[in-house]
């Protein structure tokens, strides 16, 4: 189990691999706000763990274990955010910056029951997938599919 922190750095820099195929130490400080040395000291601990390959002034490459810890991570920021958003109606820049603060706060199990929670109020009752963030049994459910399509999807009481 790695800490919160290198989790943020893994998201990071499986986002940054999404957007721009290759990753820099210098993309990943610039994008978490923070300075070389703390960006070279969390890969080598990534590392460490086998969750990424990297040689010095290489490419940082995510390995298949780092990529799945980096979709699981994710995957309970989307949650959170979710609910704030959808369920609190807190507005978009509030919702992202509160979704970072307490996903990094709660355990696997509480969010399997948010996002349970948050399927049954978003009226996404069709899904029996019996939600595990550590099975991603929820990646196509219905609200997901209809964001990334830009479609709206109506929101049931």
């Amino acid at each position: 189990m790695i800490s919160k922190s290198l989790e943020e750095y893994l998201k990071t820099i499986y986002v940054l691999k999404k957007q721009n195929g290759k990753i820099r130490v210098t993309d990943i400080a610039e994008k978490m706000n923070c300075s070389k040395p703390s960006v070279n000291k969390a890969i080598n601990n990534l590392k460490e763990e086998k969750l990424l390959n990297y040689e010095v002034y290489g490419e940082i490459e995510l390995t298949k274990e780092g990529e799945d810890l980096a979709k699981k991570v994710l995957e309970a920021y989307d949650i959170v955010y979710l609910f704030l958003k959808d369920v609190l109606n807190l507005d978009e820049e509030e919702a992202k910056s509160e979704a970072e603060k307490i996903k990094s706060s709660i355990n696997d199990n509480t969010i399997n029951k948010l996002a349970k929670y948050v399927h049954h109020v978003l009226g996404l009752r069709n899904l029996d997938c019996n939600y595990d963030i550590n099975k991603e049994k929820c990646r196509s459910c219905i609200k997901r599919t209809a964001k990334k399509k830009g479609e709206n999807v109506s929101i049931k009481s």
